[in-house]
């Protein structure tokens, strides 16, 4: 057998790249073995991918010689920066143009970049639909990705495009699941405008990943969205309420509502749910199922997840 090629991993210790080299060491007979590139190689995360068998290596997106050195010898690379980290649309720009050049100098044959949509392209500046935030973005932690784009486009190795849809794991990790109401009952609240909202398992962005490497070059320049599912509010609600076993219902939080509740990054999360109901159509259209599964067969559905993962859910 032919030795297998190396996709360096960035963000490994996290959920897309995570999920990505997990999917790589489960496929035993697959092409490509994962080199996990992380900042804290010590820590219990990268340790436990080490338990596996994956080689750890250290990497920073602010010192970018550790990427080259991390990039050596790679066959191809997932990139995926965390905006959430400091909420800095300049740093975050600053670390994926450092990538995107490391991977040029490390020769690599295939990158794939975890993008989203730079949204004034749609709904520009003096656009009143969104209010402007921090005086140049309309949703700064989609535009710091997405304008990043042409930077891979032009001084990256050959890269694929890859657009994730909201995390069913927020429902987990983030506060973001239902809520006990006064009268018992659980409320699941989300400031959707009356869309649908398309959602995934992080597990299942890092197989669609997977997926992509393995169709190869020939979906370089191409931009892939993917989804497990779409659904009303009303919708997750009801799966709430089928593997809880208790009445779950849907509350539309207000946009100008959401933005002012005080949470953190709130007026970015309302933008970013905002922008989602006013593309409509074209939003879903951008987050495609049926792609998803073409990508990654054992997609989970929300039910799905929900069996897995639903007694992890904290109900506030």
């Amino acid at each position: 057998m032919s030795e297998k090629r190396v996709i360096a991993v960035t963000g490994a210790t996290g959920a897309q790249g995570g999920g990505l080299v997990r999917a790589i060491v489960a496929d035993r007979q697959g092409p490509f073995v994962a080199r996990a590139v992380t900042r804290k190689p010590e820590s219990e995360t990268a340790r436990a991918l080490a338990a596996l068998g994956v080689e750890v290596v250290a990497g920073d997106f602010d010192d970018p010689p550790s990427l080259d050195r991390a990039l050596a010898g790679a066959y191809g690379a997932f990139c995926v920066t965390n905006f959430w980290e400091h909420l800095s649309v300049d740093r975050e720009g600053a670390q994926a143009t450092a990538f995107a050049q490391a991977s040029r100098r490390a020769g690599l044959e295939h990158v794939l970049w975890s993008t989203l949509e730079d949204t004034r392209r749609w709904v520009p500046l003096d656009d009143s639909r969104l209010p402007t935030l921090q005086g140049r973005y309309k949703v700064p932690h989609f535009d710091s990705k997405g304008q990043v784009d042409r930077v891979f486009a032009e001084e990256a190795a050959p890269t694929t495009y890859l657009l994730a849809a909201f995390y069913w794991d927020n429902f987990i990790h983030f506060g973001m699941g239902p809520r006990q109401s006064p009268d018992g009952d659980l409320v699941l609240a989300m400031p959707l405008g009356g869309a649908r909202l398309p959602g995934i398992a992080a597990a299942d962005i890092g197989r669609c990943a997977l997926g992509l490497f393995r169709r190869g070059t020939g979906t370089v320049g191409q931009r892939f969205g993917i989804a497990g599912q779409i659904l009303s509010g009303a919708e997750m609600a009801a799966a709430f309420e089928r593997a809880l076993g208790r009445k779950v219902g849907f509350y539309d939080i207000p946009f100008d509502v959401f933005r002012a509740s005080g949470i953190p990054g709130a007026e970015d999360i309302a933008n970013m749910f905002e922008f989602q109901a006013i593309l409509g159509d074209e939003f879903l259209r951008n987050r495609d199922p049926e792609i998803s599964r073409s990508l990654s067969p054992e997609l989970l559905s929300f039910d799905a997840w929900l069996a897995a993962n639903a007694g992890q859910v904290p109900i506030q």
